[in-house]
């Protein structure tokens, strides 16, 4: 008799682990209540997999592309769905106090060295750190040399004395650890690098937790995991302290959508409800930072930079920056805004510092590291440079800071003893002419952690980035987790990812449940308020576009699906009609679907042709490239169902027939349907909707137009009339229903051009739109203080006014130019008032619309 197949519980359980007991694994060396806590962690696993029928791993899988999760590597034009281990790395409560006094410790330190490099210059002066290592940094910044005194003297002018304290330089600060050998073989966690410019992977953390706990139901909860989100919400609360008004505008500062770690910084603008800005949205006026906005210039008071301090402020840094803020580091410095972290806090991330900072712990507090780092040495002291000569073979070979350099082939280190003779001997005599660029590390032996691979438990080295902010009351406070990276190279301990690697996430675990959970907020319950706060100019503009390549897309469509109908469908309205059929041929030229030559193409082809074309601008293709990478810069502003449709490919078609070319027309149309129903449901009706409303209004209008122009513009001028092309413009119109229970007649010039030119109630008629889009601009902000109409808006009435009084007789070809003409315009009126309009400006008061 066959034996039944080996169930998940057989095939991956920690019983199996192929590590032996006494080898330097995270699982292998936990205490047995927190062994404990791995294998009920591994036994749901095994359960999930028996109760949803599929690996584990796809469970997790499909839960990253429920919530949209993704990443990009360097080098790549595309996102990755994010890697993400179903096992996390489970630690216990008392081994996680000793990382957390570490990592506090650390921070404390990297501040305190900071705050002399910027300041009094002791450490420099009594010898304890080398003015060549400083200056050598490439995150040394030269303008904040006593800058932060400058700074404090302002603050307490302008506070009239000591009532509000100096931001710290450093707020946000995160590390890469390693748990080696050491401690009686219990297991020794090291730093081998400090992250200062950015804490790239935190928002990674919250995801990793997000999808971890939706997939596995309540294990987390069964284990005892700590949560995260009173980190985040003192993290919030931090940044807010520092800022002199009592509701601050905190804003998140992004390199812009094509930055590795984008989709992060949207997830995390989202969750911590900051505005989403990139350099060009902000702008600075009387040293006070202010965000560009529909509703004109609004007060930023605090920044969270995910962008480096030299291309933070072009005017004060390097001036070949295009993603900074001009005045920007002036506005800091005047007080006008408060920087997270503040500029130059990251000098201390260049990799020699390592050399230095136990000893600079022994002279400035007192004390031994609690978390030794990497043991370091850095060839600009002659003595260290003597150390590293002597033990080459020993150590890796590395960048002193984080720059490309001579005999070596990246900035991530290299073995001394891997190396061949004539590369040894480049590297020597590139060492020796600038010995200050090189440093020199002990190799880390990390330790491994069970990872479940094709359903089976399997060591793999892992770095934990662990995070560290400061809270309400202005100190540290430590995540209580992480983010993890199981290397598929043990010789890799970057805490970003490589081709090949996962993430992981990291769970701390009690020894019971509390009590008393806490509460998702430590802050008091705040006032209630209505709106969705501000949209940035950028943002309207984002969204304004959005909805016009939707719809521009969706009208393509419509006339592609008449076209390969007329071929296949017997009752279709072109069918039969080979002058109809040229007719919306002509259409696609029109629209710059297909190019002229295409269309003399048989029919089928010049279909395809349309449907895969991705140069010419009025192409699907084109079209659905456009307004996905106009909806990767709203990813804080969508949902992840939203998302995941803007997100998914074009589906793939080989075949000329005109039947599976009618089947992707109809799926991409119910796609773009469905991207409707939501932006109709999930957009509160503020600001954000309008301008979506507002671009898709104005593109079915001029849609509208150029149809009625291209099909029907002779019957339209009273020079004759075809019912094929009025049947056509009903069926492009989703108009028939309508027309036929309405009129017991076929097409006619009169009845068709009413309901899809001056039926106020057909949603898809001209005078529809146009009515909307008076309704949205009489909305939208206005800067004048007199309540006087703005410019959008009168030429809106303008457009409305004839539609109102002309009747459909007298409707002709002219008139109907003239609206196109005037939405046209109508847009370019909108884009010149709303998007990016600002200029510096004039001194203000407090009660002025710049508040």
């Amino acid at each position: 008799m066959a034996t039944a197949p080996p169930t998940i519980a057989a095939r991956a359980r920690l019983k199996d682990y192929p590590v032996a007991d006494d080898a330097l694994d995270l699982y292998r060396l936990a205490p047995a209540a927190v062994a404990a806590r791995w294998q009920t962690m591994a036994a749901g696993l095994s359960a999930l997999r028996d109760e949803a029928g599929i690996p584990v791993a796809e469970v997790v899988a499909r839960q990253i592309q429920e919530l949209g999760l993704s990443f990009r590597m360097t080098g790549d034009t595309e996102e990755r769905p994010w890697p993400l281990s179903p096992m996390p790395l489970v630690i216990g409560a008392a081994q996680w106090r000793e990382i957390e006094r570490g990592l506090i410790q650390r921070a404390e330190l990297i501040e305190a060295v900071t705050d002399d490099i910027y300041g009094a210059g002791r450490l420099v002066s009594a010898g304890h750190l080398p003015a060549a290592l400083v200056a050598g940094s490439r995150f040394f910044a030269r303008n904040m040399i006593r800058a932060r005194d400058a700074r404090g003297k302002d603050v307490r002018s302008k506070t009239s004395g000591n009532s509000r304290d100096t931001a710290p330089l450093l707020s946000v600060y995160a590390a890469d650890l390693v748990c080696g050998p050491g401690q009686q073989t219990g297991g020794q966690w090291q730093i081998v690098s400090d992250r200062l410019r950015l804490a790239n992977g935190i928002g990674y953390a919250l995801e990793n937790r997000l999808a971890l706990s939706r997939s596995t139901g309540g294990l987390l909860s069964d284990i005892h995991v700590r949560r995260l989100a009173q980190f985040f919400a003192q993290l919030r609360s931090g940044m807010a302290r520092a800022c002199s008004r009592e509701n601050p505008r905190i804003a998140l500062l992004t390199p812009g959508r094509l930055n590795q770690s984008y989709p992060e910084q949207a997830h995390l603008a989202r969750y911590l409800g900051f505005p989403l800005v990139e350099g060009r949205d902000l702008t600075v006026s009387d040293d006070r930072l202010y965000v560009r906005t529909i509703a004109g210039p609004k007060r930023i008071d605090a920044l969270w930079r995910w962008i480096d301090t030299n291309a933070l402020d072009p005017l004060a840094f390097d001036s070949r920056t295009e993603i900074g803020v001009p005045d920007g580091f002036e506005a800091w410095l005047r007080s006008g805004v408060e920087l997270v972290n503040a500029p130059g806090a990251e000098v201390l991330e260049a990799p020699a510092f390592a050399a230095y900072l136990p000893h600079l712990c022994e002279v400035l507090r007192k004390e031994a590291p609690i978390l030794p780092n990497t043991r370091t040495w850095w060839c600009g002291d002659p003595a260290q440079a003597e150390d590293v000569r002597d033990r080459f073979d020993d150590l890796v070979i590395t960048s002193a800071f984080g720059r490309k350099v001579d005999g070596l082939p990246s900035t991530h280190g290299l073995a001394g003893g891997t190396l061949s003779r004539v590369s040894r001997e480049n590297l020597h005599a590139a060492m020796l002419l600038r010995p200050f660029d090189y440093c020199a590390q002990d190799p880390v032996q990390p330790a491994t952690t069970p990872t479940l691979i094709d359903e089976r438990f399997a060591p793999r080295a892992f770095t934990l980035r662990a995070f560290v902010a400061r809270g309400a009351d202005g100190q540290w406070t430590v995540m209580p987790g992480g983010f993890a990276r199981l290397s598929s190279s043990a010789h890799n301990h970057s805490g970003w990812l490589g081709e090949g690697d996962m993430s992981a996430d990291v769970c701390i675990v009690d020894d019971a449940a509390p009590s008393n959970p806490p509460s998702p907020s430590a802050l008091e319950t705040p006032k209630v308020r209505r709106g969705g706060g501000i949209l940035a100019s950028q943002a309207a503009d984002n969204l304004f576009w959005f909805a016009r390549y939707l719809e521009r897309a969706e009208i393509t469509l419509r006339v592609i699906r008449a076209v390969l109908g007329s071929m296949i469908e017997v009752d279709a309205v072109a069918a039969n009609h080979p002058e109809t059929v040229v007719a919306l041929l002509a259409l696609l030229v029109e629209r710059g679907a297909i190019s002229e030559e295409t269309a003399k193409l048989p029919v089928a082809q010049a279909a395809r042709a349309a449907l895969s074309e991705s140069v010419l601008p009025g192409g699907v293709g084109t079209q659905f490239a456009r307004f996905r990478a106009a909806g990767l810069t709203l990813r804080d502003r969508i949902t992840p169902d939203f998302w995941r449709l803007v997100n998914r490919p074009l589906p793939a078609f080989e075949s000329h027939r005109p039947g599976a070319l009618l089947r992707v027309a109809r799926e991409l149309i119910e796609r773009l349907s469905a991207l409707s129903g939501l932006l109709a449901e999930n957009f509160n009706r503020g600001p954000s909707w309008r301008f979506i409303d507002l671009g898709r209004r104005i593109e079915r209008g001029l849609g509208i137009c150029d149809t009625v122009a291209t099909l029907a513009g002779e019957t339209l001028g009273g020079t004759g009339e075809s019912p094929e092309a009025l049947g056509l413009l009903l069926d492009l119109s989703d108009s028939q229903i309508t027309y036929r229970a309405r009129y017991l007649t076929g097409p006619r010039r009169d009845p068709v051009c009413d309901l899809l030119l001056l039926d106020p109630d057909n949603p898809r008629s001209l005078v529809f739109q146009v009515n909307a889009i008076c309704d949205h601009v009489a909305q939208l902000p206005t800067l004048r203080e007199d309540m006087m109409p703005e410019a959008p808006l009168l030429e809106a009435r303008a457009l409305q006014a004839p539609l109102q009084s002309v009747t459909v007789e007298a409707f002709d070809g002219a008139l109907l130019h003239d609206i196109e003409a005037r939405l046209l315009a109508l847009s370019d009126t909108i884009a010149a008032r709303y998007f990016l309009q600002y200029e510096r400006s004039r001194t203000t008061t407090g009660g002025s619309l710049l508040a």
